[in-house]
């Protein structure tokens, strides 16, 4: 009975330090560390958010930037179903997709070969919400948008340097452009409301 009772009250006093305490001492700690990461990264505009910088968004206006196609739930960019299609290279659907993804970009980019296109723009990111695209798939879109959007080409390009990341360190990772603060910057330069 004597160590049924310590037992019990080991349980008790793990549960609440280990399982109450620490998470919320984290939690705290994060907060006053870190506030805008432990918030979600919030992109705000005229005091309402409008994203995260860690989630990307569906853009499909030609007035904007395009991000990488989404697996993430039913219509893409579901933070709630994140994951990547699990589909193996040879996979039927995953190769009809590329390929779908490939053709609607070289047309709508009016490339001359579909080589041209940046294999991100044409491919899901592992957790579907990816929020960059790389430098050489901006590139790609800079003409298309400069021109819905009645800018120099230079002006566009001034934008995507302005919006873009080196490696992190200088050697991890990649260089990367953020579609939602480019897509702002964009509205931003119009003059546009946000």
């Amino acid at each position: 009975m004597r160590d049924l009772a310590i037992s019990i009250k080991m349980t008790v006093v793990l549960t609440l330090l280990v399982g109450l305490a620490y998470p919320l001492a984290m939690v705290g700690l994060a907060r006053v560390l870190f506030p805008f990461q432990s918030a979600g990264s919030p992109i705000r505009r005229d005091g309402q958010i409008v994203g995260s910088a860690l989630i990307g968004q569906s853009f499909t206006s030609p007035r904007y930037f395009h991000g990488r196609p989404s697996t993430a739930g039913d219509k893409g960019y579901d933070a709630t179903a994140s994951g990547g299609s699990n589909l193996a290279p040879t996979n039927r659907s995953l190769i009809d997709t590329v390929r779908k993804h490939l053709k609607e970009t070289a047309e709508s980019e009016a490339v001359s070969s579909p080589a041209q296109v940046p294999v991100d723009l044409v491919t899901a990111s592992g957790s579907g919400l990816d929020p960059d695209i790389s430098p050489a798939a901006a590139e790609l879109q800079v003409p298309r948008v400069a021109k819905v959007r009645h800018l120099s080409e230079d002006r566009v390009r001034e934008l995507v340097s302005r919006n873009s990341s080196s490696r992190f360190l200088g050697i991890f990772g990649e260089p990367r452009v953020n579609v939602l603060m480019l897509n702002l910057a964009l509205d931003e330069a119009a003059g546009m409301p946000r």
